[in-house]
C-alpha cells in the first residue's frame, strides 16, 4: 500500500490512460507530474478541474494527448502558454480539449463517484453545448429541461493529502475540491502525501479516505510546491510569476524541465534543485 512514488506511477499509470490530477488551490500533485514525466507516460487524456503549471508541463513536455478541463491558467499570473502552444500551434504535438464549466465537471465527478452514467446539472445555456460534451434531459417528475454532462471516470486518480497512517488510510484538510470524488470515481488511485504518521488525529473539517478506495500510497514531502499544503508550508508566488517567463520560451522550457525535472530521481533532488539554482544564481 505505501510504495514509492516512481513504483506507484510505473504499475499503475499506462500509456493512454484517462489521469486525473485533483487539488483545488492548494494539494496539488506536483510530485507525482513530475514523476509521469520523468517516466515518458504519452497519449494521456488529462483531466482537470483547474488546469495550472503542473500541466502546462505534462503538455509542453509531450504526455498528453487531449485535456478536459473547466478553466485553464497559470493563476494570479496568466496563460499557461505550452498549453496555448499546443492548441494553437500543435507543438510538441496537437492537443485535442474538451472544456465544460467547473460546476459541470463537479457534477461529473459526482457521477463516476458514484457509478452513474451521467451527471445533471442547471446551465450550460449559450453557445457552450456546441462546443463540449453536453446533452439536456427533462426531469421526470417537474418537466423542467437540465443540462447532463458525461461521468468522469479517470483510469487514474491521483492527488496530494497531508497524512497518511502505516495502513494507507489518508487524511486531507483546508480547501477541499473534488479529491475524494477523482479517488471513487477513478478505477486506480494514488495518493501522495505529506508524511506518514502512526495514528491520524482528527481534524476539523477534514476528509479521510481508507486505505480500500486507495490502490498506493506514495511519500512526498513538498509534493505540492509551487502550490501549498495547509498546515505544512505556504505557495510559492514567485515560482508561478516567475514560470510565466520560463514557459514562453520552447527551449527554455525544455531546458528547465530537463534540469529540474527529468534529471532529478525524485521530489527531494527536485526541491535540492530549486535550491541550487537559486544559490547559483
Amino acid at each position: 500500500m505505501i510504495v514509492p512514488l516512481h513504483d506507484a506511477i510505473r504499475d499503475l499509470v499506462r500509456d493512454g490512460d484517462t489521469v486525473a490530477l485533483e487539488g483545488f488551490t492548494h494539494l496539488i500533485p506536483h510530485a507525482a507530474g513530475h514523476e509521469l514525466a520523468r517516466q515518458g507516460k504519452s497519449d494521456l487524456t488529462l483531466v482537470r478541474m483547474t488546469p495550472d503549471v503542473v500541466y502546462d508541463q505534462l503538455i509542453g513536455i509531450g504526455c498528453a494527448r487531449k485535456l478536459v478541463f473547466s478553466w485553464g491558467g497559470n493563476p494570479g499570473v496568466g496563460s499557461l502558454h505550452r498549453l496555448r502552444d499546443a492548441v494553437e500551434k500543435g507543438w510538441p504535438h496537437q492537443l485535442e480539449i474538451e472544456e465544460h464549466s467547473h460546476a459541470g465537471m463537479a457534477a461529473a465527478y459526482a457521477a463516476g463517484a458514484s457509478n452513474l452514467p451521467f451527471g445533471v446539472l442547471r446551465g450550460y445555456s449559450g453557445d457552450l453545448p456546441a462546443h463540449t460534451r453536453v446533452e439536456t434531459v427533462t426531469c421526470p417528475f417537474t418537466g423542467e429541461e437540465l443540462a447532463a454532462v458525461p461521468s468522469l471516470r479517470p483510469d487514474v486518480g491521483i492527488i496530494h493529502a497531508q497524512q497518511a497512517d502505516q495502513r494507507g488510510n489518508v487524511q486531507l484538510w483546508g480547501i477541499l475540491g473534488v479529491q475524494k470524488e477523482t479517488v471513487l470515481a477513478a478505477s486506480r488511485a494514488i495518493v501522495t502525501v505529506e508524511e506518514v504518521v502512526d495514528e491520524l488525529e482528527p481534524k476539523p473539517g477534514a476528509i479521510v479516505l481508507p486505505s480500500w478506495v486507495l490502490d498506493a500510497v506514495s511519500l512526498a514531502p513538498g509534493g505540492a510546491h509551487p502550490s501549498y499544503a495547509h498546515g505544512y508550508y505556504d505557495r510559492d508566488n514567485d515560482f508561478y510569476v516567475g514560470w510565466d517567463e520560463i514557459s514562453r520560451d520552447r527551449d527554455r522550457f525544455r531546458a528547465w524541465m530537463q534540469r529540474h525535472v527529468l534529471d532529478t530521481a525524485d521530489v527531494a533532488e527536485y526541491h535540492a534543485s530549486l535550491v541550487t539554482e537559486v544559490t547559483t544564481a
